[in-house]
């Protein structure tokens, strides 16, 4: 039975890799990993569906992840980020570690309504167990040098707090409505909306400045005195301090001139609780690089923690560095006797020379047309 029109396409928002695609994607992957470990991040692997109970307790609540039954009707969801089922598993099996704990994955995850692709490879790490600010400039010093490590130099990173946000919505006293709303603008950068919301809202002329403002926040440490001259809440001045803190310890790790402040990102999974940071590349309109810390999210499962983190995009990463260069072997090996070339080969392989050979007789002539087509440089006959 042949195989409907259906069944030669992938799902929308999925994609085939191919041996050259695949090639740039695992050494991107190489490295990353290599790095991470330099750093004493130990890897690990969680499945690729958890419970819908872990992902998202809030079963009624409206989100971007794939979901199916399993044969117990239990809600079972394909993972959309990886920081949730390691807190699942460090609250489980990992409970009692010495902390802190340096972790460290790459592994596709899978989302709904993405700017490109629902299922792209990511590769990370999480901090857990520690709540100085130099945790987070820890992971955010490692996602810049990892980035630098595959060659990446046009990027930058945006670097925010949670609670600055929190702090201000607070003590302008703005109602969960409009702030819910005036959030979601903020994150999706829509300046427009925001400044046709603060017009029509009924604040006073003072407040509607400070929210005009909030989306305009970005550069160095002089904003971080705009925003103490609004408010001296304590929860202001903390979440002031700590990223004041992060910012300089980047200086110590020379990678500060990677990095601008940016009071006006917020991240997208509800989870974040402190720093946050969003890292660009030119040329990609959404971040390849995201992170911050999370510290709530740990108690949720039992076990409370403080923690810090961040995920690198290397589908989008691979795709930017795309190339037409087809990874192929370094040589090729044909021959009458089928005994001597698969023996040939096998020395080879065994010194590390990725070799092909050839299957049935070829011609000398045969043999060097179909390595040349195959980009093989070198030919043997034995």
């Amino acid at each position: 039975m042949n195989r409907s029109s259906l069944g030669l396409r992938v799902p929308k928002g999925m994609r085939d890799l191919l041996p050259e695609e695949m090639a740039i994607q695992d050494e991107l992957e190489a490295k990353v990993l290599s790095q991470f470990k330099l750093w004493a991040y130990q890897k690990v692997a969680t499945p690729a569906f958890e419970y819908g109970a872990c992902i998202q307790p809030d079963e009624e609540k409206e989100d971007d992840f794939y979901k199916f039954f399993d044969r117990q009707g239990h809600v079972l969801v394909l993972r959309p980020e990886l920081t949730t089922p390691i807190a699942r598993m460090v609250s489980s099996r990992l409970k009692g570690s010495e902390l802190p704990l340096r972790l460290c994955y790459s592994a596709d995850v899978f989302r709904l309504g993405m700017v490109r692709y629902q299922e792209f490879r990511q590769a990370g790490v999480e901090l857990i167990g520690s709540n100085d600010p130099l945790a987070d400039a820890e992971v955010i010093a490692l996602a810049i040098e990892s980035l630098r490590k595959i060659g990446i130099q046009d990027f930058q990173v945006n670097l925010g707090h949670m609670g600055i946000f929190s702090g201000i919505m607070d003590e302008l006293e703005i109602d969960s409505q409009f702030r819910l709303k005036f959030q979601e603008l903020l994150a999706h950068k829509d300046l427009v909306g925001i400044e046709r919301m603060v017009e029509q809202s009924r604040f006073t002329d003072s407040v509607k400045k400070i929210l005009s403002r909030i989306p305009h926040l970005h550069g160095k440490t002089e904003m971080l005195e705009e925003v103490l001259g609004w408010s001296q809440s304590p929860q202001l001045c903390e979440a002031v301090s700590s990223l004041r803190k992060v910012y300089e310890y980047l200086e110590d790790f020379n990678v500060q001139e990677y990095v601008a402040l940016d009071l006006g990102i917020l991240r997208g999974f509800s989870y974040y609780t402190g720093v946050i940071f969003e890292g660009y590349v030119r040329e990609i309109g959404y971040p390849i690089v995201e992170g911050g810390r999370y510290d709530a999210l740990y108690e949720e499962f039992g076990y409370p923690l403080p923690a810090t983190g961040f995920a690198i995009n290397l589908g989008a990463l691979a795709e930017r560095l795309n190339s037409s260069a087809k990874p192929c072997p370094e040589i090729f090996v044909y021959g009458e006797n089928v005994s001597c070339v698969i023996q040939e080969v096998q020395k080879l392989r065994a010194q590390g020379v990725h070799a092909e050979m050839s299957l049935g007789s070829l011609s000398s002539t045969e043999a060097e047309s179909l390595a040349q087509l195959k980009g093989i440089k070198e030919v043997k006959r034995v």
